[in-house]
């Protein structure tokens, strides 16, 4: 079975940077224990399986390396622009998911996903996550993911974890962000560290922005956003709050394309 398949990264312009995902073109989905282990042997954070629907609209489901996933950023994006690439003309288009209806749209020098707020509620924070994370204080609250948040964009950058201390909290299915303001014209950065997934820590991340543009919106009066992500790779969004939607905008750039063979 000859399965087309794609290598995109994501949130730049760049090659080498942003976050790598994987789409795979499928007539319809495999079993999920072969998906999942396409997923492995990608070693991406997320590979994205695509199935054309007779109404017009598409299937799509989000595998990391570990586990299915419920909601990914990058490999929706990353999945829009390789049916760019394969000449669709209906926009925006539309991916059914296990998080509901998601579209995404181009724009001016990119793509545009509209996706569900998540705004983080207060929490208890795990024992262990602080130390984990090499901080002392910080304020924890939690959507899908715990969001961490530092007084500066450098205590940002400088963040060394300790992925294993972090794998063994009890978090399946949660990943931790950790965010401060910006600087320049930059509003917030960010990080995200997700072992208990198979993703030591995310390139740049679009899910996250959920949870995000909620928090910054409430923190600085504002419902429009420029984010960066200070992994090694980096990663830069633009996101806009709208009610109980977000909007994230960024680009794409294609590394490879060939066939799986299975």
């Amino acid at each position: 079975m000859a399965i087309p398949y794609y290598h995109v990264d994501v949130f730049t312009g760049e090659l080498f940077a942003g976050n790598p995902a994987g789409v795979c073109i499928l007539p319809a989905f495999l079993a999920d224990s072969i998906m999942q282990n396409i997923a492995a042997e990608n070693r991406h954070s997320e590979t994205a399986f695509v199935v054309p629907r007779a109404d017009g609209d598409f299937d799509l489901r989000w595998f990391t390396p570990k586990i299915e996933d419920d909601l990914c950023g990058h490999a929706t994006m990353a999945s829009a622009y390789v049916l760019a690439l394969r000449e669709h003309n209906v926009w925006p288009v539309r991916f059914h998911t296990r998080s509901g209806m998601l579209t995404v749209a181009p724009n001016q020098d990119g793509f545009e996903m509209d996706f569900p707020a998540r705004p983080p509620q207060p929490c208890e924070t795990p024992a262990g996550l602080l130390p984990a994370l090499g901080l002392k204080t910080a304020l924890v609250m939690k959507s899908r993911d715990y969001l961490v948040v530092v007084d500066q964009a450098e205590q940002v950058r400088a963040l060394s974890p300790n992925i294993a201390a972090l794998a063994r909290l009890d978090m399946v299915n949660s990943g931790t962000i950790v965010t401060a303001p910006g600087e320049g014209d930059v509003d917030y950065v960010c990080r995200l560290f997700s072992p208990a997934e198979g993703i030591d820590e995310d390139p740049a991340t679009g899910s996250i922005h959920c949870t995000l543009a909620p928090y910054w919106a409430g923190r600085l009066g504002k419902d429009t956003f420029r984010a960066q992500q200070l992994s090694a790779r980096g990663g830069s969004m633009q996101c806009t709050l709208g009610g109980d939607r977000v909007k994230i905008a960024g680009r794409a750039r294609l590394y490879l394309h060939g066939t799986l063979e299975l």
